[in-house]
């Protein structure tokens, strides 16, 4: 099956897109929220209670599944998902992330990243070949290319010199994929540099990939400048493909990135903070350990549909967490991740409308966001 991008309407005053991405797994709607699946689970919740709360898309991650079980183990399984049970599709990330996250032990070359696994300190050797031919065992829907992800800040000369080793592991990538069922995204990278993320785009854009990922932000700078710099780079990249922002983020900065042109999204941030107690909710984050919870008898979020909002009240969901049971944490990872589905819908509803802008005023007057 060949992948498709439907562009349905694109808002009249923010330019936000309103599309649905056609895979071999089904169709996923757009702007639209990815759970994160990093070892083919998303953390403390069965398959089916992540398909309640309305997501069309989940992730996986190349270095952590090609680890643990390994890649070749999850083929024999039958692929990732039949493996974790889930009949939606899948993007696998590459491993690139974790050139940022575990720099502490890998080496990066032009051929590779040499990591020492941080399980039992083995050498891994992950050449943009490797990472796709991990990805084509794990038969992922979406294949991401192997990248350089640097730090931020950093130096113009560092940064220009990891995009344009990205530009090249893309090709490398590219030439070496052969799942005709398993779309390719290009990841564009250039840090802070306008000009570097604009020349990233148009090189990456220049080749045949199915999706384009904006890459290596959320990771120190302010969001103001993630902001910048969305702005700056999906005007480069083609309309008729999607566009994913990696890695990204609160609520607030989903409805900026969306509004920049942005239509996929993944992020740990829903369940992490559920796992420690941390809702979003229309009125705002709700920290559900604090003593005022105690003997409220009122539901988290009253407009939400999730089972932490409809069968339980939040001093039922303080008790858990004060006691250490393991609900407390489903719960609201539970919820957490209901509500970036619903409000990722009030994105698509609005874009459709015309009234984007209105919906983000709104959001942010619930949020208590200036």
């Amino acid at each position: 099956m060949s992948f498709r991008f439907h562009l349905h309407h694109t808002d009249l005053e923010t330019g936000a897109r309103r599309g649905t991405f056609e895979t071999p797994h089904g169709p996923v709607e757009t702007p639209g929220f990815m759970p994160v699946g990093t070892q083919g689970t998303v953390k403390g919740l069965t398959i089916d209670q992540v398909a309640s709360t309305g997501a069309d898309m989940i992730l996986g991650n190349t270095y952590h599944l090609g680890l643990r079980p390994g890649h070749l183990t999850v083929r024999a399984l039958g692929g990732l998902h039949a493996m974790c049970g889930w009949d939606g599709p899948i993007l696998t990330d590459s491993g690139g992330f974790q050139v940022f996250s575990l720099k502490g032990i890998n080496k990066i070359t032009e051929q590779s990243v040499v990591f020492r696994s941080h399980i039992d300190g083995a050498i891994i050797d992950l050449t943009p070949e490797h990472s796709i031919e991990i990805q084509e065992s794990l038969g992922s829907d979406v294949a991401m290319v192997l990248d350089h992800v640097v730090a931020l800040p950093a130096e113009k000369s560092e940064v220009q010199l990891a995009m344009e080793r990205s530009i090249r592991w893309a090709k490398r990538c590219l030439e070496y994929a052969s799942r005709g069922d398993q779309a390719k995204f290009a990841i564009v990278q250039g840090g802070l540099d306008v000009e570097l993320r604009q020349q990233c785009a148009r090189d990456l854009a220049a080749m045949d990939f199915q999706g384009y990922a904006v890459g290596g932000l959320s990771v120190g700078e302010a969001p103001e400048e993630m902001y910048r710099i969305t702005q700056a780079t999906t005007p480069e990249l083609p309309s008729d493909k999607p566009r994913y922002l990696m890695g990204v983020g609160r609520p607030i900065d989903l409805l900026e990135s969306l509004a920049r042109g942005i239509d996929l999204f993944d992020c740990v941030m829903p369940t992490r903070n559920g796992r420690n107690g941390l809702a979003f909710t229309d009125a705002g984050p709700v920290k559900i350990r604090n003593a005022k919870h105690k003997t409220d008898t009122a539901s988290l979020d009253p407009t939400c549909s999730c089972l932490a909002c409809t069968r339980h009240s939040r001093g039922y969901l303080r008790h858990l967490f004060i006691a250490g049971e393991m609900l407390g944490p489903i719960l609201l990872s539970l919820h957490n991740l209901t509500y970036y589905q619903r409000v990722m819908q009030g994105a698509r509803e609005a874009i459709k409308a015309n009234t984007l802008s209105q919906y983000i005023a709104t959001k942010k007057s619930q949020w208590g966001i200036q």
